[in-house]
């Protein structure tokens, strides 16, 4: 950002008339889908790099969040019971959603 702000001031400093306006125009421009190119590359990298995390590594909070869900349904109640809570979500709703 300090370097956007240096090259802004030193464009407005060195700029006089209507030719450095448009290239000044055509730099910010080009900077721009720059920015929102590296931006769109971001997003699908980390679409194919997630990973899921191990079960072990849940939050408490996400645990109850799973138990709670699964106390709605019987039979899946009496699978975390003896199976454990991520057996029976597993097994019942199918892949933990984080």
């Amino acid at each position: 950002m300090k370097t956007l702000v240096l090259v802004l001031l030193a464009a407005v400093c060195l700029c006089s008339g209507k030719t450095c306006t448009a290239t000044y125009k055509a730099t910010w421009a080009g900077h721009m889908l720059q920015r929102e190119f590296l931006h769109q590359e971001g997003k699908k990298a980390s679409t194919v790099v997630r990973q899921k995390r191990a079960a072990g590594e849940l939050t408490l909070a996400q645990l109850e969040s799973l138990r709670e869900v699964c106390e709605t349904n019987v039979a899946c109640d009496e699978m975390m019971d003896t199976n454990g809570i991520i057996a029976a979500y597993t097994a019942y709703y199918g892949p933990i959603p984080y």
